[in-house]
């Protein structure tokens, strides 16, 4: 092949290149799927020992006009702007005792619901400061989803803690 032939096809190699690769990196992200953002929160605000979750990620997996609803207390819920739930967790992570142990929140059943742009994700999840003596505590996160750009982002997430009158939803009973 003659040098001009050779530049023309790497030309063409890296205009497929160019044009093809978002494309197929937007297929791999992990907010591709419904079931993949709700995977990838709980990975990102899991974390060892003296590590630190990367927060713009996590604020990443989110509508900007997102909102959040935690059970912070057995009689009482608190609502977040994404900003605020990210600044709760910050605290959170910043004990002393969470930044010397890390924690982990661990998914152990969800049902996922997809029609078109919109999915709803119920998760039964345990949560846990590593090393600690505390048995993992379960809560069930109720998550809306909408398809923005080729990416799923969390519109909404509503938090329960089951208790005995709060059973876990059958639905996510084994």
């Amino acid at each position: 092949m003659n040098d001009a032939r050779k530049i023309a096809a790497r030309k063409i190699a890296a205009l497929c290149l160019l044009f093809l690769a978002p494309a197929a990196l937007a297929e791999d992200a992990p907010e591709s799927t419904a079931d993949g953002a709700v995977t990838e929160l709980y990975r990102l605000v899991t974390f060892d020992a003296g590590a630190t979750p990367d927060w713009d990620k996590v604020r990443a997996l989110f509508l900007e006009e997102a909102v959040v609803v935690l059970r912070t207390s057995r009689e009482a819920t608190t609502v977040f702007s994404v900003d605020g739930f990210v600044d709760d967790f910050v605290r959170f992570a910043g004990r002393e005792d969470v930044r010397a142990s890390g924690f982990a929140e661990r998914i152990v059943r969800r049902k996922t619901l997809v029609f078109g742009d919109v999915a709803h994700v119920l998760v039964l999840y345990e949560a846990q400061i590593l090393g600690s003596d505390r048995p993992p505590q379960q809560g069930v996160d109720s998550i809306e989803l909408v398809r923005k750009d080729g990416r799923w982002r969390i519109a909404a997430i509503l938090n329960e803690i089951p208790t005995p009158e709060r059973p876990v939803p059958s639905e996510l009973q084994e």
